[in-house]
């Protein structure tokens, strides 16, 4: 039988999914600049180690090495062209690793940002923006992923296209927004709003959440949000970096420990979080330890933002949203549509 991404949660309360891509090529050599995706072509066993070393953290869903892999990212590096050669190998790399695991383990398909404004505030027009993620979504499913992952967006206008290319493949699409300290997205969507958004797409979502953004505890504290927000048996995706960013030594590091990202790890669980993972700065270090984390999860109780901020430090007090009780941002929701 198939393995499938509703038939994997049905056995497991919570799935854990993979830590970064990026930020890991990076310490494995990956030069300022270059391409991660062209690594598919150039240096796969490079691609399947970082794959492999998720997968034997514990990790049961692993994102392919495809985050910039639309045209219009490519072409930065003169690869708009091979699209789907590049989308194909990433795919096939994940399932070299997923298919050899001792266990069951789900690829999931990364489509991330195009680079490009959306109208009315930039030129790429909804309908190119639907085919250049189309491309993409194509050639990662020819090449066998479990299910498409759109992630890291900020825009409607962005999210509405990259769902809309995704539709019709026959897998379930699942999608992250990318909330900042201020607690909304760079184009302004708010947590809660997020959930209303999602029901307005033209393909239903299968899962839903957050990613990168700010720091570990802007992104419990939107998962909250969207929790409060959100239907009961929603599934939700929390896959936060690796604490905040310092440059040193002319590379960038995150601060997150293990300890930490476990710690993160077994809010989310709270939250009723049923994806969790890690973005930038995350290893397998970390995602061995939210493993460990998540097998050991007692009972406790669903945090607030006092206990988010005891735990993993203090949130951006200016953001109003974050200083509203549920009832003031149910009518703050209301007032937004």
């Amino acid at each position: 039988m198939a393995l499938s991404l509703s038939d994997l949660l049905s056995e497991r309360q919570t799935l854990l999914a993979d830590g970064a891509l990026g930020t890991n090529f990076f310490a494995m050599g990956l030069e300022a600049g270059e391409a991660p995706e062209l690594w598919n072509l150039t240096a796969p066993d490079k691609v399947r180690r970082l794959h492999q070393s998720f997968v034997d953290a514990g990790s049961d869903l692993i994102l392919t090495n495809s985050f910039g892999g639309t045209a219009s990212r490519l072409k930065l590096h003169d690869a708009e062209n091979r699209v789907s050669e590049i989308n194909r190998a990433a795919a096939k790399l994940a399932r070299e690793v997923s298919d050899k695991a001792p266990r069951p383990v789900l690829v999931a398909g990364s489509l991330g940002p195009t680079g490009e404004l959306f109208a009315p505030l930039g030129t790429l027009e909804p309908e190119q923006g639907r085919e250049l993620f189309r491309a993409q979504a194509e050639a990662l499913v020819e090449g066998g992923v479990h299910l498409l992952w759109i992630e890291t967006l900020s825009s409607a206008e962005e999210l509405r296209a990259a769902v809309a290319g995704a539709a019709g493949l026959g897998l379930p699409i699942v999608a992250t927004l990318s909330f900042d300290s201020n607690g909304r997205t760079m184009m302004g969507i708010a947590p809660e709003d997020w959930v209303a958004l999602q029901e307005q797409l033209s393909a239903p979502l299968y899962a839903y959440g957050a990613n990168c953004g700010g720091g570990l505890n802007e992104l419990v504290a939107a998962m909250l949000a969207i929790r409060q927000a959100a239907p009961p048996d929603a599934i939700l995706i929390g896959k936060g970096n690796c604490g905040i960013p310092r440059y040193e030594d002319g590379r960038i590091l995150y601060d997150g420990t293990p300890e930490l990202m476990a710690d993160y790890a077994r809010l989310l669980s709270a939250l009723s979080v049923q994806i969790i993972g890690g973005c930038c700065g995350t290893t397998a270090r970390h995602i061995a330890a939210m493993r460990q984390a998540l097998d050991k999860a007692s009972l406790e109780p669903v945090p607030d933002l006092t206990s988010i901020e005891a735990r993993l430090g203090a949130l951006n007090r200016s953001n109003p949203d974050l200083n509203a009780s549920p009832a003031q941002s149910k009518r703050r929701r209301r007032q937004r549509r």
